[in-house]
């Protein structure tokens, strides 16, 4: 009978163990279970957040463009001044070498002066003072050595430093020199100096990346009219993209196509905005007994079909008085209807 309770104890035990070792099974598949469940999710919302990031990143290239004209509104108009060079020259910096060494310290190298007047503690004491002097005398010869090549390499060091600011003083100075007498000849009216300040209008404004800096100025002081010929950008400016969705089902992030026609629309607004924006550059800058009427003419780079070769394709111009122009409310107006208004208000007159 002790023999079968003692079996029937085991039995009760193994048993027990594997409920155990089921609990723990069950509790390690769920575990895992969470954990991939998690995994997934973690990598869904990543997934998912590369995909805003990208949407996003298109629909502010979209908002750059779409505020090509009245984003250059608020800025104040370009002036002689601001085209006068400050030299830029930074703090003369010796680095290292302006972190003299501290010279040697006596103290760090004298002996222990002996304790009485043993004869045989003197006598060594004045072997070992002998020897503290010549290993002192030596770090102090050394450090003198290291200084004045240090004094050395500083004083070059300085001459160069010297030498450039006085290039860069000198560089400033011409070009200030310069910028004055092309405002001077600016104010008689020259043509050569109005051409030249309106293209460093031109070239002062900034634009998205991808656009061409490309233009041409033309003066009539005969009739107060300036010409300005530009390159526009090509039509791939605008994204060809509208957005990006994640697919889940396949894991890959697609794009969603900008419609064609809605590509023609922004293009031909962007052309508008870019013409209005050169006339508002150009007439903020110039006084009215200088420049009455400006003219913008925009091309673009194309492949002719005939030839196979690179082509220039006028794609807008549009011509303005000072006086119409300065009436326009251009943070309000429509750029094609206001581009189509000045060329009937041309045409007319």
């Amino acid at each position: 009978m002790a023999r079968s309770g003692s079996l029937s104890e085991f039995e009760l035990r193994l048993a027990a163990q594997r409920r155990e070792d089921d609990r723990r099974d069950r509790e390690q598949r769920k575990q895992d279970k969470d954990q991939e469940k998690a995994r997934q999710q973690a990598h869904l919302e990543s997934r998912q957040a590369e995909t805003d990031t990208k949407t996003a990143a298109v629909q502010e290239q979209v908002t750059i463009l779409a505020e090509v004209l009245t984003s250059v509104l608020p800025r104040p108009a370009l002036t002689f001044e601001r085209l006068m060079a400050e030299p830029e020259v930074a703090p003369f910096d010796p680095g290292e070498l302006g972190q003299g060494s501290a010279a040697p310290d006596w103290s760090e190298f004298a002996p222990v002066p002996p304790q009485g007047l043993s004869r045989f503690l003197r006598a060594r004491y004045d072997r070992q003072l002998a020897q503290a002097q010549g290993r002192f005398q030596a770090v102090e010869a050394e450090h003198r050595q290291q200084e004045s090549q240090r004094r050395r390499a500083l004083a070059v060091a300085k001459a160069k430093y010297d030498t450039k600011v006085t290039q860069e003083r000198a560089r400033a100075a011409r070009r200030n020199a310069y910028v004055a007498d092309r405002q001077s000849a600016f104010a008689a009216g020259d043509p050569a100096a109005v051409e030249w300040f309106a293209s460093c209008v031109l070239k002062a404004s900034r634009y998205p990346d991808g656009f061409p800096r490309e233009h041409q100025v033309g003066y009539q002081p005969e009739n107060r009219s300036l010409a300005v010929d530009a390159e526009l950008p090509p039509v791939s400016v605008v994204p060809a993209v509208r957005a990006y969705r994640y697919v889940r089902a396949r894991d890959v992030i697609e794009p969603v196509p900008r419609q064609e026609h809605e590509i023609s629309q922004r293009y031909d607004r962007l052309v508008s905005c870019v013409a209005l924006r050169t006339l508002h550059e150009i007439f903020a800058v110039t006084p009215p007994e200088l420049v009455a009427a400006v003219t913008f003419r925009g091309r673009v780079t194309t492949i002719d079909p005939a030839t196979g070769k690179p082509s220039l394709a006028q794609l807008v111009s549009v011509s303005a008085s000072r006086g119409v122009f300065d009436d326009l409310v251009l943070a309000e107006v429509d750029p094609a209807a206001c581009l189509a208004r000045l060329n009937e208000l041309v045409a007319a007159g």
